[in-house]
């Protein structure tokens, strides 16, 4: 198991930033490794699941565990199988506009091939549309 973090910053507003992450239907916009979410709400709530589609059809179950809109934070599980990874995000300012940060926990094989994926996500988030 390790834990990483990897961060951006960029132009976009912090709380425009935040909005593409508490709404699902909105990740596919920013996040090039997503194809498609399901998800019940429309905003993230704790306690709640939904599932994640990626490239040649490759789907992973996830798990609201903690959703701070005061922090702007929250954090989830992705699983598959008995493979898990825990992911807490964030936004603040940031000496552009806004800055996003993410910090990984999980087996090594899975975290650290993510990490360049991680990163384009986290730069589009914070970028103009």
């Amino acid at each position: 198991m390790i834990t990483t973090r990897v961060r951006a910053d960029g132009p976009v507003e912090v709380e425009v930033a935040w909005l593409r992450y508490l709404e699902p239907e909105r990740w596919t916009s920013w996040s090039p490794q997503l194809r498609r979410v399901e998800y019940e709400f429309g905003r993230l709530r704790p306690g709640t699941g939904g599932r994640v589609f990626g490239p040649l059809g490759l789907w992973l179950n996830f798990w609201i565990e903690d959703v701070d809109e005061d922090a702007r934070t929250w954090t989830w599980v992705v699983r598959r199988g008995p493979f898990s990874v825990v992911l807490q995000h964030g936004v603040e300012p940031g000496p552009r506009g806004s800055r996003t940060w993410l910090a990984l926990r999980g087996p090594a094989p899975l975290v650290l091939p993510y990490l360049p994926m991680a990163r384009l996500a986290l730069h589009r988030l914070v970028s103009a549309p």
